[in-house]
């Protein structure tokens, strides 16, 4: 059977050194960045590079850390213009063999384990899907422009005075008690 080729940022884990680290280095071009931002959902990625290393980790795991660094382009929350805003984030997976995992029996309630960093071993690391999971972890989720402004919500039914914002504020019957006893003096 022939060995799979791997993709830039894929490792064999056949390959991979059991005695020392194994260094990567990603730094995704125009094209590669474009087709991450389409699938992920960003309107540019400026920037974007990836490094670390892949260590053993016990027997048989191996452990990726790494630096992720970009530059993104989402649109504003409000009033859909392009917000760019910059990524440095630490990113460390930990790959255990399959039976470090407990089975859950179909229909059964399991808990969500502390350690959400650990992943199941296959055949090959990707550092790259890596890259990309935890780029689209560490975007903001609601990105605004410095000059969005949401305004007022007011709701009412005809023939009501509305809501306003300020009148839910808990000092703000006290501050129209005081501004009337100031024009009454």
């Amino acid at each position: 059977m022939p060995q799979q080729v791997l993709k830039p940022g894929e490792f064999r884990v056949s390959d991979l050194s059991s005695r020392r680290e194994t260094p990567f280095d990603l730094q995704p071009d125009a094209d590669a960045r474009a087709a991450i931002a389409t699938q992920i959902g960003l309107m540019a990625l400026k920037k974007l590079r990836f490094t670390g290393k892949i260590a053993p980790s016990g027997a048989r795991g191996w452990t990726l850390t790494g630096r992720l660094g970009a530059t993104v382009v989402q649109p504003c929350v409000v009033t859909l213009d392009p917000v760019t805003t910059r990524i440095d984030e630490d990113v460390e997976r930990q790959f255990m063999p399959a039976e470090y995992f407990e089975e859950a029996e179909a229909g059964s309630e399991m808990e969500m384990p502390e350690d959400t960093s650990a992943e199941p071993l296959g055949q090959i690391i990707s550092a790259h899907d890596a890259m990309v999971e935890s780029l689209l972890l560490a975007l903001p989720q609601y990105p605004r422009s410095d000059s969005a402004e949401l305004g007022d919500a007011v709701f009412a039914e005809d023939g009501v005075t509305p809501l306003k914002d300020e009148d839910t504020k808990p000092f703000a019957g006290l501050a129209a008690l005081r501004d009337q006893l100031d024009e009454k003096s």
